[in-house]
């Protein structure tokens, strides 16, 4: 039945016509294999549990049944009184942004009726509560927030409540909201619909179950966790030393390699500011993500690399390598909201004065990074469920990408239990290795050892530090000026040079000869500067990336015995 429904469409499972109004201006021609399995059973009023990976359409799964069944309540009872009737909980401030964004898309049409708010770190919960007096039918936030303002009584869950939404439920419980989420059913009535919705199914998760469902119906699509090779290119290169990491990076970007835009992931913070500072002397703009900042500024960086401001962003994600425990450690679930595992140990000298990171920040998983050709793991994941978090977010929808993982010697090991544990889901090995002739970029070798002595574990600590200053100088001079003039906003960006190590400007120009011979018809190391036009890139989704297909198709040299050049193995 659900293979049927998925290939009929939408217009066949009932929906209110205004909805399938809506989902017609999305684009949405068919249902993903999660809405076609999904979205009959939530509109029966059953309980779901449900496994969705990243970029399936789950948001649309439980989007669509929560505001038809709304609107079903309001016509039946045109009476009936203006009220909270579903929650929708989420682990982090961005993505509750996302998903607020998608359901006013999805309500586009019906937006009289329905009406959404988000509560998350990005504002003050005085600012948020005249938003909660005009009582929205869904609220979308994270579980702390929505808990401090049940709390404060300027949200009521009892008697109206209809539906309540757990989105990303096993990284809700890695974030530690488990507490929160307990506490927040004591103020919710005894009969409600339940949807919980994850990327993993773990055993963690069982004891949530119990608490929240009721009889529920398991939705597991017949698909894997990632797209398969014809859509997303996974690929591994293992680096004899860091020094080949950074100058395998140096010559993906400086030559212009790697086409369209990328997200690198590391393991630590401080690795992050590592990695955009090394890029700034070679005069390459990236922005790292620091999750010390405020939401507002975390969502600002997103939305303009999404308008195609900047190319590249080095992001870490929720679950770094963890710091020797000071105290006993607690069990998955219970953590106070806002424990973080540390960085990594080299880079932890390197760390400001303790400064706190926002415990609804998160990366790897629910972000809706758009147009991302290209995923780069500089540090291989510490666990598979991290791996294909972040490869996630490319090869989104129909959309191809590639992904690239650079492993030293000692983290081989993760990387074997990566590939092995992707073998035995999808029947073949997904992780090819990846020919490269390190030889070819030797010419880049020396710039690559000075741009790595200029970053110091100094320069890390005093790029962080004034990065936090300029973002308290925004938040408390100009918040007043930006909501007077929002337009001044889209004026800042978040990848300009923060030059705490000095920057020696030949390190940005490439002469011709120091491009490796076989690259030279393809390399293009000194690019002129390109302007974004105001508002182009909103309305057309950012620059498209140069060419066509794999975007480290140009970095793939060929196999040993074909003729020498820069030419992809088939």
């Amino acid at each position: 039945m659900a293979a049927e429904m998925e290939a009929k469409g939408f217009e066949h499972m009932g929906l209110d016509g205004r909805l399938l109004r809506a989902v017609a201006e999305l684009g949405w021609a068919v249902p993903t294999a999660i809405q076609a399995r999904a979205i009959p059973l939530a509109m029966e009023g059953r309980d779901l549990l449900a496994r969705a990976r990243t970029g399936s359409g789950k948001t649309g799964a439980y989007g669509l049944p929560v505001l038809h069944k709304l609107l079903g309540i309001k016509e039946a009872s045109p009476a009936v009184p203006q009220a909270v009737r579903a929650l929708v909980l989420v682990p982090s401030a961005e993505l509750a942004r996302q998903v607020g964004h998608t359901l006013r898309r999805l309500a586009a049409f019906c937006a009289r009726q329905l009406r959404v708010a988000e509560l998350c770190g990005h504002s003050d919960l005085a600012e948020q509560r005249p938003v909660l007096m005009e009582q929205p039918d869904i609220v979308v936030g994270t579980p702390g927030r929505v808990l401090a303002h049940v709390a404060g009584h300027s949200l009521a869950l009892r008697p109206w409540l209809e539906l309540l939404v757990l989105d990303e439920a096993d990284l809700l419980l890695s974030f530690g909201f488990g507490d929160d989420i307990r506490a927040l059913l004591c103020h919710m009535p005894k009969i409600y619909q339940a949807l919980l919705v994850s990327a993993t199914l773990n055993p963690e998760l069982e004891a949530l179950q119990e608490l929240v469902l009721h009889n529920p119906v398991q939705v597991l699509p017949p698909e894997p966790r990632l797209p398969g090779s014809s859509q997303l290119q996974q690929f591994q290169l293992r680096c004899p030393t860091e020094e080949d990491k950074f100058l395998l990076l140096a010559a993906l970007l400086k030559l212009r390699l790697l086409r369209g835009r990328a997200l690198l992931f590391v393991g630590s913070l401080a690795r992050a500011f590592r990695v955009k500072l090394f890029l700034e002397q070679f005069g390459i703009a990236a922005c790292a993500l620091n999750p010390q900042l405020p939401a507002r500024s975390r969502c600002h960086v997103i939305a303009q690399f999404n308008r195609g401001l900047y190319d590249y962003i080095v992001a870490t994600d929720e679950e770094g390598p963890a710091e020797p425990p000071r105290h006993r450690p607690r069990r998955a679930g219970t953590a106070r909201k806002g424990d973080k595992k540390g960085d990594k140990k080299g880079d932890k000298k390197a760390q400001p004065p303790q400064c706190p990171q926002d415990p609804e920040f998160g990366v790897s998983r629910g972000i809706d990074f758009q147009n991302v050709a290209a995923v780069i793991n500089f540090d291989v994941p510490n666990s598979v469920e991290t791996y294909i978090h972040r490869v996630g977010r490319t090869a989104r929808g129909d959309s191809p990408g590639t992904a690239l993982t650079l492993a030293l010697p000692d983290e081989l090991e993760g990387l074997r239990r990566i590939e092995d544990t992707l073998a035995a889901e999808n029947g073949q090995s997904m992780l090819q290795p990846y020919e490269f002739r390190m030889e070819e970029i030797e010419t880049l070798r020396y710039r690559c050892r000075d741009a790595m002595r200029a970053v110091t574990k100094q320069a890390v600590r005093e790029a962080r530090l004034r990065e936090l200053r300029q973002e308290l100088l925004n938040c408390e001079k100009l918040k007043v000026y930006f909501e007077d003039n929002p337009r001044d906003l889209q004026a800042l960006r978040h990848d300009r040079p923060l030059h705490p190590a000095n920057v020696q400007p030949h390190m940005g120009h490439v002469p011709e000869y120091l491009v490796p011979p076989s690259l030279r018809g393809i390399a293009d190391p000194n690019p002129k500067k390109r302007k974004c036009p105001r508002g182009a890139g909103a309305r057309r989704g950012g620059r498209k990336p140069r060419g066509s297909g794999n975007p480290l198709q140009s970095f793939r040299f060929a196999r040993r015995g074909n003729k020498r050049g820069a030419k992809g193995t088939p």
